[in-house]
C-alpha cells in the first residue's frame, strides 16, 4: 500500500523521531512509504530506510507566492496580534487547499495514497481545511486550551482541527482525555481510537553502540528531553538534590529554560554533579550507558523515551503523570512509577539503585512492534 506521513518539521524531537520511525516501519513492512515535511529549515532527522521517499513542501513559501496567499498571510498575522495563537485559522485554511494541490501533484507521479497520516497538532494547523476520508490525525499529547482564550474561540479552533476527522491518539490516557475535551468543546470527530507509537528496537540497538566521545566515563543518571515546562526539569533537579546517590545526573536536550535550570542547579548546590549535555542527534549511546533513566514530565502523550531507554537495556523510573506513561509502565513496570513530588521521585530512584536496577523483559516492548503499529494504521477506517 502507499502511505504518506505528514509532519511540520524534521528537527530533533520526540514527535518528529516517531514520524521518521513510522515511515521506516512502513517501508520495512514492504509498503511504499512517503514522508513530507513543511518547514524550510534543513532536516535534522532522516529515515534509516533508503526506500522512504522524502518530500519537502515549503508551506510558508507556497502561501506567500500563491496569488491571494500574500493577502491571507498579512490578515493571519493581524488576527494573531489580536487573538494569540490564532494565526493558523486563516493560514491553515489556505494551507489546506495548497496541500490538496500538492497531494494531487504527487499522486500523478506515484499513484493514489491509501493512507495519509498527519502527526502533531502543529501539523494539523498548517493544513486544517484539508478533508479526505483517507486521512487520519495523530494526537501526540493531551488537548489543552490556550490560556486567556474565550470559550467560543476554543470551540472554533477545535472545530477546525478535529471536527469530522479520523483522530488517532498515541495512548489510552490521551484518548480518554481527548474524548472528554471534544465533548466539552462540542466537537464530533469522525472517529477516535488509539494506535501507539512504534519502537524500532533493531535500529535503536544499532545506534546505541555508535562511538560517542562525549559520554561520561563513569556511571550516571539520565534524562532526555527538551528544556521546556512540560518536561518538568525543576522537579527533577529538586528530586536529585534530595537523593542519597552520588551518581551524577546528565540531562540531554536543549531549550528556552536552560539558563533558568542551570541557575536552579547552582541554587540547590548540585551544579557540580549535573551536566547539561545539550541536544544530541543520537541519544541512544547516552541511554545505553546510563545506570538509570528518569522521566519527570508534567504530562506525556506516551513518553517514547521510556521504551527507547528500555530498548537500550537501561532501567527506567517515571513520575505517574497525566497522559500515556502507564501504557508503557504497565504490569511489572508499574512498580517503578511514583507520585509527582521531589520526595517521591528521589525515594524511588534511590530504592531502584539500592537493588542495582532491574532486568529488562523483552516482552514489555512487544506491543510497540513496528509491524503491529503499521498494520493498525492500514486497517479500514472506523465508521
Amino acid at each position: 500500500m502507499k502511505v504518506l506521513i505528514v509532519v511540520r518539521t524534521l528537527k530533533i524531537g520526540g514527535m518528529e523521531r516517531v514520524a521518521v520511525n513510522l515511515a521506516d516501519a512502513f517501508a520495512e513492512q514492504g509498503h511504499e512509504s512517503h514522508l513530507m515535511y513543511f518547514k524550510p529549515r534543513p532536516p535534522q532527522l532522516e529515515p534509516n530506510n533508503e526506500r522512504v521517499n522524502v518530500h519537502h513542501f515549503t508551506m510558508s513559501r507556497a502561501i506567500r507566492t500563491s496569488g491571494v496567499g500574500g493577502i491571507i498571510e498579512v490578515a493571519a498575522r493581524l488576527l494573531n496580534s489580536v487573538l494569540r495563537k490564532s494565526y493558523f485559522l486563516l493560514s491553515g485554511w489556505w494551507g489546506g487547499k495548497l496541500f490538496h494541490r500538492e497531494i494531487r501533484r504527487l499522486e500523478r507521479r506515484y499513484g493514489a495514497f491509501d493512507r495519509i497520516i498527519f502527526r502533531g497538532i502543529g501539523t494539523f494547523e498548517t493544513a486544517w481545511s484539508f478533508q479526505d476520508p483517507r486521512a487520519c490525525y495523530v494526537l501526540e499529547n493531551i488537548v489543552k486550551p490556550t490560556p486567556g482564550h474565550a470559550v467560543w474561540l476554543e470551540r472554533l479552533k477545535a472545530r477546525c482541527l478535529f471536527h469530522n476527522k479520523h483522530l488517532v491518539t498515541v495512548s489510552q490516557g490521551v484518548e480518554k482525555q481527548a474524548a472528554t475535551a471534544m465533548q466539552a468543546l462540542k466537537v464530533q470527530p469522525r472517529s477516535l481510537r488509539t494506535i501507539t507509537n512504534p519502537c524500532p528496537i533493531e535500529d535503536i540497538r544499532k545506534a546505541m553502540v555508535d562511538d560517542c566521545p562525549e559520554l561520561p566515563s563513569s556511571p550516571y543518571l539520565l534524562n532526555v528531553a527538551r528544556l521546556v515546562p512540560q518536561k518538568n526539569h525543576h522537579l527533577l533537579l529538586r528530586a536529585y538534590a534530595k537523593m542519597r546517590t552520588t551518581l551524577p545526573l546528565v540531562i540531554v536536550g536543549d531549550g528556552p529554560l536552560r539558563n533558568e535550570l542551570e541557575a536552579l542547579a547552582i541554587e540547590l548546590g548540585i551544579a557540580g554533579n549535573v551536566t547539561f549535555a545539550g541536544r544530541q542527534l543520537n541519544p541512544y549511546p547516552w541511554m545505553h550507558h546510563a545506570r538509570l533513566f528518569i522521566l519527570s514530565s508534567a504530562h506525556e502523550g506516551l513518553g517514547i523515551v521510556l521504551f527507547e531507554a528500555l530498548a537500550c537495556q537501561t532501567p527506567v523510573v517515571s513520575v505517574d503523570c497525566p497522559g500515556g506513561v502507564r501504557d508503557i509502565m504497565a504490569g511489572e513496570l508499574a512498580a517503578y512509577l511514583c507520585e509527582m513530588t521531589p520526595e517521591a521521585l528521589s525515594t524511588r530512584v534511590d530504592a531502584v539503585l539500592d537493588t542495582n536496577g532491574y532486568a529488562i523483559d523483552e516482552r514489555w516492548l512487544e506491543r510497540f512492534s513496528p509491524a503491529k503499529i503499521t498494520s493498525a494504521f492500514l486497517q479500514e477506517m472506523p465508521v
